[in-house]
């Protein structure tokens, strides 16, 4: 039965899991890795996620893998080769550059922004998690969250307008 649900929740999730990750990471193959161990963890503690809304409980869990990734990280040195970002898709190489391109346009954006500024704005704006949602998953105060999302997107314009 366990793992039955468990595979209900990853066809449903595994997208939006994806997605989440691959911002946070901007790596294809990093974020597969956090999305693999995510799932592990969800399927390990999925007795203890009943009546929660399972995808803010899969996204706090791959939110906790990349953070304890980069905690690794900062022990150990690694070097990556960026001939192996780019991934196999079925979009057209026009979809494909376009959408590329407005990734990058994205990232630019957001790294303007401090890590807890791009979280919210990935939770609320990107994610599209309710303030209270968003607020619960980084473990803040509803009004505290919402500050940090109004003094992102006010960066974000400033930065919109110099660009």
């Amino acid at each position: 039965m366990k793992t039955r649900s468990m595979d209900l929740l990853y066809r449903e999730y595994k997208n939006d899991v994806y997605r989440y990750l691959y911002s946070m990471c901007r790596n294809h193959h990093t974020a597969e890795d956090l999305m693999q161990e995510t799932f592990c963890r969800a399927l390990k503690h999925l007795d203890g996620a009943e009546g929660r809304k399972a995808k803010a409980w899969l996204l706090r869990v791959a939110h906790n893998a990349y953070i304890d990734k980069l905690r690794k990280e900062s022990r150990s040195s690694s070097y990556e080769n960026e001939f192996f970002f780019g991934y196999a898709s079925d979009d057209t190489p026009e979809q494909r550059v376009l959408g590329q391109e407005s990734r990058k346009e994205l990232y630019a954006l957001l790294s303007v922004l401090a890590p807890n500024q791009q979280h919210a704005v990935l939770l609320y704006d990107i994610h599209g998690f309710s303030y209270q949602e968003a607020a619960d998953l980084m473990g803040i105060s509803l009004s505290h969250f919402k500050i940090l999302l109004y003094r992102a997107r006010q960066k974000l314009r400033g930065a919109g307008k110099t660009a």
